[in-house]
């Protein structure tokens, strides 16, 4: 099994936007795989399931996407929320050490924009810092951990340079900027 997010804000007035493209991969993986998307109020998310894959779109806003997915993990790994500090050193037992990093790198992808990509470029990393992203902060910050696979979606353009970066994402996608995207699909699908 494995459990993809995609990072975005939730309501009309925030689709299209560049912030949500995570959110815009999720439903065309959902589109392709013939998944339906569920409201579950458990989770405060959107999931669509198939056997091999649950897909997640957190309807707290992106700076709060966290919550939600140390609650989907918990619920579908069957562990607690709340696990010992990670630390590897020699005087603590292995077992007692052992947190979500040690499982999440095979399991849990994150797919969300990012403002030092090009748009209609990715990138993947595992086990990297959040560079600012406050939707990957409060993730890392809710699993104790920052190793889980990243799919960072380019939406850099170069409108980017005259508009604060707080304003750029929160712009909707222009008609240019779509057809890149639409034309990307196809690879992000690929990655997964």
């Amino acid at each position: 099994m494995r459990i993809i997010v995609g990072l975005g804000n939730p309501g009309p007035e925030y689709e299209n936007t560049h912030h949500n493209i995570g959110f815009m991969a999720l439903d065309a993986l959902a589109k392709e795989l013939g998944l339906k998307w569920e409201n579950s109020k458990k989770f405060k998310a959107e999931i669509a399931k198939s056997p091999e894959y649950i897909l997640v779109k957190p309807q707290n806003f992106m700076n709060n996407s966290g919550e939600c997915v140390a609650a989907v993990l918990s619920y579908y790994l069957k562990r607690p929320l709340k696990q010992p500090p990670l630390d590897k050193g020699p005087l603590r037992p292995q077992s007692e050490a052992r947190g979500w990093g040690d499982i999440l790198a095979d399991i849990l992808t994150v797919i969300h924009d990012d403002l030092d990509i090009e748009l209609g470029k990715l990138k993947i990393s595992v086990d990297s810092r959040s560079a600012g992203h406050k939707g990957v902060e409060s993730i890392i910050s809710q699993l104790k951990t920052k190793n889980f696979k990243r799919i960072r979606i380019g939406v850099r353009t170069p409108t980017l340079k005259k508009i604060p970066a707080d304003k750029f994402v929160l712009q909707k996608f222009n008609d240019k900027e779509k057809i890149i995207f639409q034309n990307q699909i196809l690879s992000i699908i690929k990655t997964i």
